[in-house]
């Protein structure tokens, strides 16, 4: 017989289960747990469900899981995940957090945090910029490189067991009117994909790209702390399912992000994270990782309409279910790729202008942006934003970050997907190198070269901030006097507002 969770539910929503200062208990329901939101703290219960993937049916499997969430979410947010509480009933029949009396439930005990903070809250209001995000990639780098290694899991056997799961789950879910031949299709989509990259899935658990990760990271799982972001609520109720490439970990995130239609920081986080983890080499799976997390979020959203009892609400749920599902096909479409090249000297906008094209090119959710000054700063060890000394920029450093730029372009050009690179590029034997690239991977290059006013861009150099360039005007006035030799380039007046550099090249590129 399972175990009856109305009365805990109900002592739960009651504020004066809480003591003093407490007159309001918010409430907030997933498919898995119950969150109650009470004076300073978050209570969370794990729901007495059981699903293919996940098992919470009785009070011990749920004491498990919540010990497991408060030690596995303290790796990334300890601040924010205080204790496990057990809840029982006392003689009269009353549940009470006293401790006195025969366990019923038990709850995880979270530090309150302002919601509005939510990642989630966040890409609703505006509230998320391209530093954020590149802050967030930074923070889920540094987690996976310390994750613990799990060389047992992975691997295109498991990935093809989740695929197979997914597609049941899809298949068996009734209420968000999923288009069967959308469901029959996926399922055959994904055993395409595994089928070319399979051996590189094995490839990557040999080599340790298998590690317990997160296992839940979308945008509701994210938050503002301390001015931080902050992963929290990961996936604690399967060691296995947890335990994944970290590109698979990495593609929750982008994939919330292209649900959300917020494509500029979808691509920017996935390349801001390929160059701070040199994962360049996975690049390959992501449209099958995409289009799997897709899919959970699908069948996922569509399983709490279980408890949803109000139709317009439940209606609008359903339809999300839906948009999830389309984008799990959409990750998958052929898209043909290019090697596009932005060069010009400092204050130019090759940086400006890459990132807005970027998230237009090839496959979801763009192109790989490759920007010398990133490059530079990966191979001398230390953060993008870190300014270096002249001694830094030195020929044969120079030399070396060229070769990682077209190395990095061969990669990503072979893993189906566009590349730009955004380099100065003032030799002709630089500016060769990159067609080279395009023509060694058969596929269309264009080189675009970016100039204005010296005034222009030296303003536009004072005025950066948190830049990863070291340029400055007298570095700029260095560049100008250098002799850049032919240049077969398109040439791009960048005189004006960067929307008009981005739509002329975007015609350009349109026509090309």
């Amino acid at each position: 017989m399972p175990d009856d969770q109305r009365d805990v539910i109900a002592f739960l929503k009651d504020p004066s289960s809480y003591g003093e200062g407490v007159d309001r208990v918010e409430t907030i329901e997933t498919h898995a747990s119950m969150v109650f939101i009470a004076g300073e703290h978050v209570y969370k219960l794990k729901r007495e469900v059981k699903y293919a993937y996940l098992d919470f049916s009785t009070a011990e499997l749920r004491r498990r899981a919540c010990e497991s969430e408060l030690a596995l979410n303290r790796r990334t947010a300890p601040a924010l995940y205080l204790e496990v509480l057990p809840l029982t009933r006392t003689a009269a029949g009353a549940v009470s957090f006293s401790g006195a009396g025969e366990l019923v439930d038990w709850v995880v005990v979270m530090r309150r945090f302002d919601q509005d903070l939510l990642f989630d809250s966040l890409a609703k209001t505006g509230g998320l910029d391209p530093r954020i995000i590149e802050q967030l990639a930074d923070h889920v780098a540094l987690f996976h490189a310390a994750a613990e290694r799990r060389i047992d899991r992975g691997g295109a056997a498991e990935m093809r067991d989740i695929a197979e799961t997914q597609h049941h789950c899809l298949a068996t879910t009734r209420r968000a009117g999923f288009a069967q031949d959308e469901v029959d299709g996926i399922l055959e989509a994904w055993r395409e994909q595994l089928a070319i990259v399979g051996e590189l899935l094995d490839q990557r658990r040999a080599a340790g790209k298998v590690r317990h990760c997160h296992g839940d990271l979308h945008l509701r799982n994210i938050c503002l702390l301390d001015g931080k972001p902050t992963l929290f609520d990961c996936l604690e109720f399967s060691e296995s399912l947890a335990s994944i490439d970290v590109l698979y970990d990495l593609a929750f995130l982008v994939m919330d992000l292209e649900h959300r239609e917020l494509a500029q920081l979808a691509n920017r986080v996935l390349n801001r994270y390929l160059d701070r983890g040199e994962e360049d080499n996975g690049l390959a799976a992501m449209p099958l990782f995409l289009s799997l997390r897709a899919a959970i979020r699908a069948h996922v959203t569509a399983t709490t309409l279980e408890v949803k009892s109000d139709a317009a609400a439940s209606e609008e749920v359903a339809a999300d279910s839906r948009k999830y599902l389309g984008l799990a096909h959409k990750f998958l479409r052929l898209a043909p790729c290019r090697l596009i090249a932005i060069g010009g000297v400092s204050g130019t906008g090759k940086s400006t202008l890459a990132a807005g094209l970027a998230p237009e090119l090839g496959l979801r959710p763009g192109a790989r942006v490759l920007r010398s000054d990133v490059i530079r700063k990966i191979l001398l060890g230390v953060d993008p934003e870190i300014r270096l000394p002249a001694s830094a920029y030195t020929r044969e450093t120079s030399r070396q970050v060229y070769d990682a730029l077209c190395r990095k372009a061969a990669v990503g050009l072979a893993a189906g997907y566009s590349v730009i690179i955004d380099a100065v590029a003032l030799t002709p034997e630089e500016r060769r190198s990159f067609a080279e690239v395009a023509r060694t991977a058969a596929v269309p290059f264009s080189g675009f070269w970016l100039e204005g006013p010296m005034a222009t861009l030296a303003n536009r150099i004072r005025a950066r901030r948190h830049d990863v360039s070291d340029a400055s005007p007298k570095i700029l006035a260095e560049q100008l006097r250098h002799d850049p030799g032919p240049i077969d380039w398109i040439r791009i007046d960048t005189d004006g507002r960067p929307e008009d550099c981005l739509a002329a090249v975007r015609r350009t590129v349109a026509t090309g």
